[in-house]
């Protein structure tokens, strides 16, 4: 199903033997769109620490009980690799989480380990996979340049092809595949009380440095386009709606 990060921030994980937290943050690879780590506050159980859960442990999302599942026990938690999420998080630290629970070395729809930054169909059998990694020059990239919060982005000034149309508010993500389908656009001053998608497919360019995104449409063309209601679940027949409707307005890569 196909959801909007906000409505599930904040809901509790719970590990097969008990409550381990709650999700405060997502991380997404900047290249794939594909979320890669849940960050998890574990409250007073660890002292306030913070954990990253991957898809790959997710067994459901409770919208009821706002809560989320996951297939991985209290001890394995307790025990997993120290990452400091206030910093960029190292290939190394993931590798670490990987091994410690036993993840494949894969995204959740196969883009790689590193959500397309290469890996996949690369994994050489005979050979270590941490020497693969260090074949790879991955040691000088101490960090993943294509890790971002989901809470970095909020805000972020919105550039149309002919003028400023709002700010990042949101993602729409499917919490099977966890892949992001689209951004959510506030239109602010420009459109009071108007929330419009736009897809990944269609953002030219991010400006990390200055907090800025680039998509390839005019104002016009997302002033006009289908309204989107984050209080209600997005229809199939509203994404078919809203690529029909940039398809006839601009020829937008589809």
């Amino acid at each position: 199903m196909k959801r909007n990060l906000k409505s599930i921030t904040g809901f509790s994980m719970g590990a097969v033997d008990g409550e381990i937290g709650d999700v405060k943050e997502f991380y997404f690879d900047d290249m794939s769109w594909i979320i890669r780590y849940l960050v998890v506050d574990t409250g007073s159980w660890l002292g306030g620490r913070k954990v990253l859960i991957s898809p790959f442990a997710l067994q459901g999302v409770d919208m009821q009980q706002e809560s989320i599942l996951v297939n991985l026990t209290k001890e394995q938690i307790k025990h997993s690799p120290d990452v400091d999420t206030e910093k960029t998080v190292s290939r190394q630290q993931e590798l670490n989480l990987y091994n410690h629970y036993g993840w494949p070395y894969s995204d959740p729809v196969g883009m790689g380990f590193y959500g397309g930054w290469g890996f996949a169909g690369m994994i050489d059998a005979r050979v270590p996979f941490e020497d693969q990694i260090a074949l790879q020059k991955v040691k000088e990239h101490p960090g993943d340049p294509h890790l971002r919060s989901n809470k970095e982005v909020h805000g972020y000034t919105i550039h149309a092809t002919d003028g400023h149309i709002g700010e990042a508010e949101d993602f729409i993500i499917d919490d099977e595949t966890w892949s992001i389908h689209f951004m959510v656009i506030d239109t602010g001053k420009w459109l009071p009380g108007k929330k419009v998608l736009i897809s990944p497919k269609w953002i030219r360019e991010i400006k990390w440095a200055t907090s800025e995104v680039f998509v390839d449409l005019p104002v016009d063309a997302i002033k006009n386009s289908p309204a989107y209601d984050p209080s209600i679940s997005i229809p199939e027949t509203y994404e078919a709606k809203l690529y029909d409707y940039y398809d006839k307005n601009r020829n937008v890569p589809l």
